[in-house]
């Protein structure tokens, strides 16, 4: 079942103007809220957003690959607090693809957005500039931010003869190609 929706899921950036039934909702967030976690610290926090102005500001958090959230009926911050465990971004990132893979099995579509390590606009890091308008704490981290809702785009799945078996090594890494030198 989880391969099924694996091979057909895509990342959506263009949704309809179709809000998300309350229970589908509840089903992400109940995914969201079992993602595994290093020895089940749960650093990671989640903040639901659904008012479309603020979808709109978000969607500047940084100059590129974040201006689709404000079409989306849907953004789900994903961020942790790093003192509760040195492993928080693999957990909000685990976190992040089974909020994804969830969507997907209700008939949603979604796409991550990075924002960790990048940059907003004005030079500051997108980080801050989400923090200032959602009133996070300063000590919490942000991950990424999905956007999630009904698509309004038909992407074909990958097929698995693009599949790229070379990277698969059974019992020892072997080299498949010549290393370039540098």
């Amino acid at each position: 079942m989880v391969l099924s929706i694996l091979q057909k899921r895509r990342s959506i950036r263009q949704f309809q103007n179709k809000e998300i039934e309350k229970k589908k909702l509840d089903q992400i967030i109940e995914a969201l809220l079992r993602s595994p976690s290093s020895r089940s610290l749960n650093p990671w926090e989640f903040i639901v957003v659904t008012d479309r102005k603020l979808l709109a500001v978000l969607s500047e958090a940084k100059p590129h690959g974040s201006a689709f959230l404000k079409n989306a009926p849907l953004g789900i911050i994903v961020c942790a607090d790093p003192k509760k465990s040195d492993v928080w971004i693999e957990d909000c990132a685990i976190a992040s693809i089974i909020g994804q893979l969830t969507a997907e099995s209700l008939g949603l579509g979604s796409c991550w957005i990075q924002i960790r390590d990048r940059w907003h606009a004005e030079g500051k890091p997108a980080e801050d500039y989400i923090k200032a308008y959602l009133d996070i704490p300063a000590h919490i981290k942000i991950e990424s931010i999905l956007a999630v809702g009904y698509a309004d785009e038909k992407k074909r799945p990958h097929p698995a003869e693009t599949l790229e078996y070379k990277k698969i090594h059974h019992n020892y890494y072997m080299i498949t190609e010549s290393p370039t030198e540098d």
